[in-house]
């Protein structure tokens, strides 16, 4: 009986060939600085260099591209912080795909600013992504139209595996990877890949101690419909939908839950930029967070971090860098 792991491993190669022209194979880089104060060698897989500023784009894609021209043609509704947002919009701007997207009302403006740039039609509802989710499922079902979740479908979550893939080409040689969780789709396509090929890659699972929902479903036994607080990791914050299939992966692929705090992300993203010399979001603040906060169990081994996203204000990003 084929596992949860190797099924989804096997559609995130699958998602790889397909949306191969559609999506940018972004760098892995090795940093000299992080890798000579962790005595390891520390490499940061760049989606923020992603089409759209983050890894979204492959999972958006995948999914539109597995649909026939008569579905894509009743119009798609997605439902996003802003990363999946601009991902749906920029995509079904290149497969001439027309849909609405709907926001949490909070959505950063640089964000929204990035869907519309690609022609999104935006719409806000609802404070938590939970909210926004289900406001948008419904839409989509009373209009006849697909709705695209930013997790909860196999493809989407084999499109962001494709992630993983670049990953074992570029440095097949992997002892640990620090990923940001929200809804748990990267981490559950990126992690299905790297223990596929090679089960004893561990795979540490990141989230802001404000927004930890899946960390705290996991440990429960059972997706937990518990409040959001404020976090600097708005692309991760929010609930997750009752019947999730991200739940079983991410319990599954996940080796250990790293939950960090506000102080955390902030000194982990003020870091990067001073160090990397380019922007990064909250929740790839986190996942360099999860990383530091764990330094101690990465001697001179080979880490991945992914840098999922740089989209963020330019005054969020100086307030943030400012308060050192």
């Amino acid at each position: 009986m084929t596992s949860i792991i190797q099924k989804t491993a096997i559609a995130a190669a699958a998602a790889a060939q397909r949306i191969a022209g559609q999506v940018e194979r972004t760098p892995l880089l090795k940093s000299e600085k992080f890798s000579n104060e962790l005595a390891a060698n520390i490499f940061f897989k760049l989606e923020n260099l992603q089409t759209t500023g983050s890894f979204k784009l492959r999972g958006a894609s995948n999914r539109l591209m597995t649909l026939s021209e008569k579905e894509r043609a009743k119009g798609c509704v997605a439902a996003s912080s802003g990363n999946h947002g601009a991902a749906v919009a920029c995509a079904m701007q290149k497969l001439a795909t027309t849909g609405v997207i709907f926001v949490p009302e909070q959505t950063a403006d640089v964000k929204v600013d990035k869907i519309k740039s690609y022609g999104g039609d935006v719409r806000y509802f609802g404070t938590d992504g939970l909210d926004t989710e289900q406001h948008a499922r419904r839409y989509a079902e009373d209009n006849d139209m697909l709705y695209l979740s930013p997790y909860n479908d196999e493809q989407v979550i084999a499109g962001q595996g494709s992630c993983g893939t670049e990953i074992l080409e570029q440095l097949p040689d992997i002892d640990a990877v620090f990923i940001a969780v929200g809804g748990g789709g990267l981490i559950g396509g990126v992690g299905s890949v790297l223990k596929a090929h090679n089960a004893t890659i561990k795979v540490y699972g990141c989230q802001p101690k404000s927004s930890a929902v899946m960390a705290h479903s996991i440990a429960a036994g059972e997706i937990l419909d518990m409040p959001s607080e404020s976090t600097l990791s708005d692309g991760t914050a929010g609930g997750i939908e009752t019947g999730a299939i991200t739940f079983a992966l991410n319990q599954a692929v996940v080796d250990e839950w790293v939950l960090v705090d506000e102080e955390q992300i902030a000194d982990a993203m003020r870091l990067y930029v001073a160090r990397e010399g380019h922007a990064i979001e909250g929740a790839a603040g986190v996942a360099l967070a999860g990383l530091m906060a764990r330094k101690e169990n990465v001697f001179g081994q080979n880490i991945v971090v992914i840098v999922c996203g740089g989209n963020i204000a330019d005054d969020k990003l100086a307030a943030i860098i400012n308060n050192a």
